[in-house]
């Protein structure tokens, strides 16, 4: 359509814009402060508009969405308490650095920042938005709106991405405005590394015999690259972000078994570590106390995780892809490795996974099961729980670096809605891809609504929900630290078959493990959602209490995930 010289609203002029960045699909909540913007989709009919119960779910769903396709996620809330209903699940998204924008309402310029009590208003909202984003900003005009968005929409996807708010007034949304005739987004700068920096840390590198990567979400896109390195000998281990950038099946790497005690004992016999787009967070790194090899190198985006967390021998500032392939290109050749360090890297990860799948007890049968149904295309989106904790987080195993999404900020229940976000995403790229959301009890029902959700838009995901009753960790860390003392930890939950059958979604109780494939047949052939109810209280406990991540002997148990 020829939109020059025709006016129209900066809502619609903003929808224009976000098609010319490659925007498909947005998710939120529609409301009187961004129905300008909302009115437009519907209109134009090229992006879809994902209708959240809620602003957390909408927000968490453009989040895993943004996560799984790699692609620019979008959401939209009202103001006030509804711009503060997705500030938790922009933290999780600042977490994991999703590039995420988020467009907010505001209310009428004239009574913006003056302490009339105005309805909707929140006081000092743009300071809310800061804190929970990578940036904030306000529109303060319909002639700025347009660039404000290009400057928003950048600085979101400019590594490390992050999640942009934008709060644009409703008398500017509705404004109208003659079609801008540039609505080209600006550039996404890609930093170069130094060529002096690869020539030192390639030095540096060359002499050692048993030399591993560690890999985080900042090298999902240099994959290419790694695999360059590993046929020169680097052996591989992962951040719960960086799964799945080799598949994790592959012998020459420890996927995400990253800090289980026999894998810490193989670390110390090697004789370099090179840290490749990963934070190395605490609860990934025993609080910081993981023994990791040393020397230890990194490769990163961010400047200033020189140092970070961990003493660095030598650093390179840039984009992971380009500094592996200007690294694998300087040690091509020249490097020796020792001829038994494939089969101790091998040995020290046979050894983690037998020590995961023994604590499992009965439920080795579930996961076991799991891995046989899903395949290699599928999405694996977590929240936090006992399961995820113990082995979602390294086991199933993912064999591309998008089909991994966790709740990493520790946030119980945005499971659901990440699982939505990530189905409908497989469906517009057409991808092939079932997506398994595994959840607890105690952690799904906070955002229960999404049921409806999923079943609206058709949602191809299966629910695998863990119910024990119960906040099943909490009761661990009383069993392990308060005497046994369970209190604020037993939980009324619905009957699921039939809250599903209201809904309109399949549902299927297992009771007995002896019955899960057949279950997971009758899930994985399903076309919408389904949930797969594992009943846990008729089943048993995993044998080893998971209690929080492991730390020091000294320290007391921690409740995070």
């Amino acid at each position: 359509m020829h939109e020059k010289n025709v006016e129209v609203t900066v809502g619609a002029a903003i929808a224009a814009f976000l098609e010319n960045c490659g925007v498909r699909t947005a998710f939120g909540v529609i409301s009187i402060h961004n129905m300008p913007i909302l009115d437009a989709f519907g209109e134009r009919g090229v992006v879809r508009f994902v209708s959240a119960r809620g602003e957390a779910g909408g927000t968490s769903m453009a989040d895993s969405y943004a996560r799984t396709t790699g692609k620019l996620g979008v959401c939209l809330t009202s103001t006030g308490t509804a711009a503060g209903n997705a500030s938790g699940a922009m933290v999780e998204a600042l977490t994991a650095g999703t590039p995420l924008l988020h467009i907010t309402g505001q209310i009428e310029s004239q009574y913006l920042d003056q302490n009339l009590s105005y309805i909707h208003e929140a006081p000092d909202q743009l300071a809310m938005l800061r804190a929970v984003s990578k940036a904030a900003f306000r529109v303060h005009s319909a002639q700025t709106a347009i660039g404000t968005l290009k400057r928003a929409v950048q600085v979101a996807l400019t590594a490390p991405t992050g999640p942009v708010s934008v709060e644009i007034p409703i008398d500017i949304q509705a404004a109208l405005i003659a079609m801008p005739a540039d609505l080209t987004p600006h550039a996404i700068p890609v930093f170069q590394p130094a060529q002096e920096a690869l020539d030192r840390l390639a030095e540096q590198l060359v002499a050692a015999r048993r030399p591993m990567l560690w890999l985080g979400g900042g090298a999902r896109h240099a994959g290419a690259a790694v695999r360059r390195l590993m046929k020169i000998g680097f052996g591989v281990v992962t951040s719960t972000q960086g799964r799945g950038v080799v598949p994790e099946t592959d012998p020459q790497t420890l996927g995400a078994f990253n800090l289980h005690k026999p894998v810490e004992a193989f670390y110390q016999t090697c004789d370099a570590m090179l840290v490749v787009g990963s934070r190395l967070r605490g609860n990934e790194t025993l609080k910081y106390q993981l023994k990791l090899p040393h020397p230890l190198y990194r490769i990163d985006v961010d400047p200033a995780s020189e140092g970070r967390c961990y003493e660095t021998q030598s650093f390179v500032y840039g984009d992971a892809r380009l500094a592996l392939e200007g690294l694998a290109d300087r040690l091509e050749g020249r490097m020796s490795i020792d001829g038994k360090f494939l089969g101790d890297l091998q040995g020290a990860r046979k050894a983690a996974v037998a020590g995961l799948v023994d604590g499992l007890g009965p439920y080795a049968t579930l996961v076991s099961a799991l891995q046989e149904a899903v395949g290699r295309n599928f999405n694996w989106v977590r929240d936090v729980t006992v399961s995820n904790s113990t082995w979602g987080n390294r086991y199933l195993y993912l064999f591309d670096p998008r089909a991994g999404v966790h709740a990493l900020g520790g946030g119980i229940g945005q499971g659901l809605a990440m699982g939505i976000g990530a189905a409908v995403g497989a469906a517009q790229n057409a991808s092939g891809k079932k997506t398994f959301c595994l959840a607890g009890d105690g952690g799904f029902i906070l955002n229960l609504g999404e049921l409806a959700t999923a079943v609206q838009e058709k949602a191809d995901m299966v629910i695998v929900l863990m119910n024990d009753k119960s906040y099943g960790v909490i009761k661990n860390i009383q069993d392990a630290i308060y005497g046994g003392r369970r209190h604020y930890v037993e939980l009324h939950t619905p009957d699921y078959a039939q809250l599903c059958q209201a809904m309109g979604m399949g549902h299927t109780r297992v009771s007995s493990l002896a019955h899960i494939k057949d279950a997971l047949s009758q899930a994985v052939t399903h076309e919408g959602p389904f949930m797969l109810e594992v009943d846990m209280l008729s089943i048993g406990e995993f044998k080893t209490a998971f209690a929080g991540p492991p730390v020091n002997k000294t320290e007391p148990v921690a409740l995070e995930s």
